[in-house]
């Protein structure tokens, strides 16, 4: 017997062997491309993946992160080049185009074979009948009123319909004090105004800009909605300057009490707080027309996540999505980010400890969150198609049924 050749047999058998046990034990080191981890407390979003392969040995994760700009770029060229990371952090706004690509996948099936309760998450992106985009967190926009601007003014109570809301801002209103009751912020470069600050207004009474996933903005709900806001443009009711401002420009005016009213996302309170801790400011929903008493539409924006069609670890890559839909981690990571749940049945802790968070809570629970331009193709561009059809109207250049009409027109040249 040749000893040489069976104990190298035996050595190659052992290391065989132990191959075998590394490949059993190395499942998937998972590529998780966000812009979330900067915006969270240093080491958050770490130390959730951290929990995360600890529960499930042979996974690993590796975040690439960056600010949101340049991660949307980076996801721009990773589509394109069939490199895009396992496991994608995305704004509804670019699931769309993203999903024509083939970039990201269907998760239907994923959900199938791993029994995953749909009906546990809050919103499910989809387009053509495929699931592709839970939204984590999601951030939503009520009405931000100024108390004390409000008491001075007599008002005892924030508005709750459309003519409320136009009561209060015309006692809200004071040109001499370079006061006024509304900031509406109209910017073609920052178009996404025209979705919180406008549109919103036809979501909060249950109505729509679109028909069989189709562009319907000629409809009376959303004409008369533009009626209004030309209604209040006309009277002096809005800050001067409406054209020019972004978002950033209605949160100084509000911080600096020149406005009494915007609409404005949750995740500026505590940037509120910090910039003026003296401001005296609450929450409530965005009024309805009246005598609407059905659920109140609310406009939101998503820290959504989804699957890269390329990856080669599509199963592990869910194993990462489950986990941060379940009820106790999503819990635990939306009440860091000052954000609402994607999983209906987790419950942020800030709820309880901050007020104006708990008021929040209870408008988010008892409507349903409302963002149609999210999963439309070139979302953005359709806002701003419609933004110059609307500033069009507020400079007196044509009627609102016609900044409908030729808005319509160039979004079905879109879609």
């Amino acid at each position: 017997m040749n000893i040489t050749k069976t104990s190298t047999l035996l050595m190659s058998a052992a290391f065989a062997a132990t191959l075998g046990v590394s490949a059993a034990h190395a499942e998937a080191d998972l590529e998780f491309i966000q812009w979330w981890e900067p915006e969270l407390p240093a080491g958050a979003l770490r130390g959730i993946m951290d929990e995360f392969e600890a529960q499930n040995p042979g996974i690993t994760v590796s975040l690439v992160s960056g600010p949101y700009a340049s991660t949307r770029d980076q996801i721009v060229v990773g589509a394109a080049s069939g490199t895009l990371s396992d496991v994608v952090g995305l704004d509804g706004a670019w699931v769309n185009d993203l999903a024509k690509q083939g970039a990201i996948a269907p998760m239907d099936s994923l959900m199938e074979a791993s029994g995953f309760d749909s009906e546990q998450v809050a919103a499910i992106i989809s387009l053509d009948g495929n699931s592709y985009m839970f939204p984590v967190a999601s951030f939503v926009y009520p009405i931000f009123v100024n108390l004390d601007l409000m008491a001075e003014a007599g008002l005892e109570s924030p508005p709750t319909t459309r003519t409320e809301f136009v009561e209060a801002a015309t006692m809200l209103t004071d040109e001499s004090k370079n006061q006024y009751g509304w900031v509406l912020p109209l910017s073609l470069q920052a178009p996404n105004g025209i979705q919180n600050d406008v549109m919103s207004w036809v979501w909060a009474s249950g109505d729509s800009m679109m028909k069989d996933g189709k562009p319907d903005l000629t409809n009376d709900n959303v004409v008369g909605t533009l009626e209004y806001v030309k209604s209040m443009y006309d009277e002096g009711l809005i800050s001067p300057g409406a054209f020019a401002k972004k978002e950033q420009d209605k949160v100084e005016e509000f911080v600096n009490g020149r406005v009494g009213m915007m609409v404005d996302s949750l995740a500026h309170i505590n940037l509120i707080r910090e910039r003026n801790p003296d401001l005296n400011f609450g929450i409530t929903a965005l009024p309805a027309k009246d005598g609407y008493d059905g659920a109140r539409g609310l406009p939101y924006a998503s820290w959504g996540i989804g699957i890269s069609e390329h990856s080669e670890h599509k199963e592990e890559a869910f194993k990462l999505v489950a986990y941060l839909m379940s009820e106790e981690v999503n819990a635990k990571l939306v009440s860091i980010a000052n954000a609402f749940p994607g999983n209906v049945n987790a419950e942020p802790d800030f709820v309880t400890s901050d007020e104006l968070f708990g008021t929040a809570f209870e408008i988010f629970q008892t409507g349903y969150l409302a963002n149609e331009f999210v999963g439309l193709p070139v979302a953005e561009e359709l806002m701003r198609l419609l933004g110059v059809e609307v500033q069009q109207m507020l400079d007196g250049n044509q009627s609102a049924a016609d900044a409908a009409a030729n808005a319509q027109a160039k979004w079905e040249a879109e879609f």
